[in-house]
């Protein structure tokens, strides 16, 4: 099932570097955080044929972390981190950390932790154990679950997206 996001500007139409500049704008300045959804949305779209190393791909990862760390909408952040992962920007794990942990929104951190699950990155274990005793029950499940399932899935490699979006 494809999600349609809505681009009521046509931004699919500019090319990857002009939708990346008018995506980026939008993520820092825009105050309507449907729009900023969309624009993680359509990011995420570029990266998906992309992968670590390509310069675009570094740029929109970058654009990602930025949104986690500074964007005030937990929906909005909450699809950053899903993006993350479905684009396996690995270099953004400890931003994923630092939201499952230290984020206001319970959302984005349920979301960064099963972002971190999704990406199988066992080397960050012992920091969600930390989240095994957040105040939000949610956040502990969350905790508890990525927890079993890296256990689960130790000795089956690296995480490789797949068409999960």
């Amino acid at each position: 099932m494809a999600i349609e996001v809505y681009d009521e500007n046509k931004l699919r139409e500019l090319s990857e570097e002009d939708r990346l500049v008018v995506c980026e704008r939008i993520l820092k300045n825009e105050s309507d955080e449907s729009k900023r959804w969309d624009a993680v949305w359509l990011l995420g779209e570029i990266a998906e044929n992309r992968t670590s190393g390509d310069p675009i791909f570094e740029k929109i990862a970058d654009i990602m972390e930025w949104s986690l760390k500074n964007d005030s909408n937990g929906v909005v952040k909450h699809e950053v981190c899903y993006q993350i992962a479905g684009r396996n920007m690995k270099s953004k794990i400890p931003a994923l950390v630092d939201a499952a942990l230290n984020d206001k929104s319970v959302l984005t951190k349920h979301e960064a932790l099963e972002s971190l699950g999704l990406m199988r990155a066992f080397h960050v274990a012992d920091m969600i154990r930390d989240a095994e005793v957040d105040p939000s029950i949610d956040v502990r499940e969350t905790a508890r679950f990525v927890l079993k399932r890296f256990e689960r899935l130790k000795d089956q490699g690296e995480y490789q997206p797949s068409n999960i979006l």
